[in-house]
């Protein structure tokens, strides 16, 4: 049984090298437990999407409830799914440097990334247009 799962949280270290820490060792981890996903990062605030088996998954969002580098840990989505949307990615990365504004003002009041402020459909939607338009790096 696939599902998705989509979360946001903050960052308790805004540093690029902690950034880049949680990306290496999820790129690391994944492809064992059969995870993909994207992670989007912007103003101190992740946004990510998992996909894979529901145990998997289900495990690595408990460890990510846990883990010190994060706070404010909420679920915004989780769904049984057919299919998965982001395969192509171990764990992709969304460059917000490089994010058009109009995209995330499209989905929300003001030009960042805020999923605390919007549904977690709207985010999701989010998420899936910046994989559209080719925003999404790392396909590691």
């Amino acid at each position: 049984m696939l599902v998705r799962l989509l979360y946001a949280s903050r960052a308790v270290d805004t540093s690029p090298d902690a950034i880049e820490s949680i990306l290496h060792q999820s790129r690391a981890h994944n492809p064992a437990s059969g995870v993909t996903g994207v992670l989007c990062y912007g103003g101190g605030i992740f946004l990510q999407v998992l996909e894979g088996g529901r145990m998997a998954v289900n495990e690595l969002y408990g460890h990510i409830l846990r883990d010190p580098r994060h706070t404010d840990v909420v679920l915004l989505h989780y769904q049984e799914i057919t299919e998965r949307e982001f395969a192509g990615w171990t764990m992709g990365e969304v460059n917000m440097s490089r994010i058009n504004t109009s995209i995330l003002l499209k989905y929300a009041e003001k030009p960042e990334l805020d999923p605390y402020s919007v549904s977690g459909q709207v985010s999701l939607a989010l998420l899936e247009e910046l994989m559209a338009t080719a925003s999404i790096i790392g396909r590691a």
